[in-house]
């Protein structure tokens, strides 16, 4: 299914988008929230990070974005990368920690628990891939990265069934992971597929995604001129949780404007399931 950026309507609302303002998009996947960016008000500027080279790669070749300043690096580094490309003192930054449809469907480096493809996962040019974890690390550890990235309740049943599979066979395919999972029994989570915890677990370890966040909030802070906006759409409790105690600990420098966090309506889980799970915070600095 092509890809559907969630929470558009309520996204683009909150940043508060003027003519000629300066905006960054740290996660720029299949660009559908900088599309919206350019097209909220005339002269936009955009600056695209993206830490995944195929998602800037296509990004480039696309006319719409021919004026937008695209980056294939890692957000942990923001800082850097504004000040290389005189980004600073800018009206809005988005975060969108989501995935992209391109990624889990198209990559072909095991991101999904739907296809049959290799445990890579990576997202950059890291050293660490899913299948190193899967048949090198102990098993204490796999169960670590599974109850803490993962929050899966079975953890100890999977770390040790991956433990004993790989003893006979390397854990190549992300097929292979799903029969070890489905011979658990362990059942489905009310809607959640019995594998997903598991690869957001894996996914998070492989690309350090938790570490990554709490490194570029602050940058983020430290760019926006007074008056800008931050805004951070999360996928699962462990990510909204960072945010949300970041902007808390930043009530000095921060004026939270989303009490609560916003989420998808039915309307809109209807018609992209994947945005169920999302959450969007805002914050405008002080």
């Amino acid at each position: 299914m092509p890809h559907l950026p969630v929470l558009l309507r309520d996204t683009i609302n909150l940043l508060v988008l003027k003519p000629g303002s300066r905006n960054i998009d740290c996660t720029f996947g299949d660009g559908g929230h900088s599309r919206a960016i350019l097209q909220s008000a005339p002269n936009v500027q955009l600056l695209g990070i993206d830490a995944d080279a195929e998602n800037i790669i296509r990004a480039k070749k696309q006319k719409e974005f021919k004026k937008v300043i695209l980056v294939n690096d890692n957000f942990r580094n923001l800082n850097k990368i504004a000040l290389k490309n005189n980004f600073t003192d800018v009206d809005a930054i988005l975060m969108d920690l989501g995935w992209s449809s391109t990624q889990f469907e198209k990559s072909g480096r095991g991101f999904s628990f739907l296809r049959d493809e290799p445990l890579d996962m990576r997202l950059g040019v890291g050293e660490l891939t899913a299948d190193e974890i899967l048949n090198k690390w102990p098993e204490e550890e796999i169960g670590k990265i599974l109850r803490e990235y993962g929050e899966e309740r079975n953890w100890k049943k999977i770390a040790k069934a991956i433990v004993d599979y790989r003893r006979g066979k390397l854990i190549a395919t992300s097929g292979q992971l799903v029969e070890i999972l489905f011979t658990l029994r362990l059942g489905q989570h009310g809607k959640i597929h019995p594998a997903t915890k598991t690869f957001q677990a894996l996914r998070i370890a492989v690309n350090y995604e938790l570490n990554a966040l709490k490194q570029a909030l602050p940058q983020a802070v430290e760019i926006l001129k007074s008056g800008g906006r931050l805004t951070v759409i999360s996928f699962h409790s462990l990510e909204d949780r960072i945010v949300k105690r970041f902007f808390q600990n930043q009530i000095k420098h921060l004026k939270i404007i989303t009490k609560r966090p916003i989420v998808a309506d039915r309307a809109e889980i209807l018609a992209n399931p994947r945005s169920r799970s999302a959450k969007l915070r805002v914050a405008e600095k002080i």
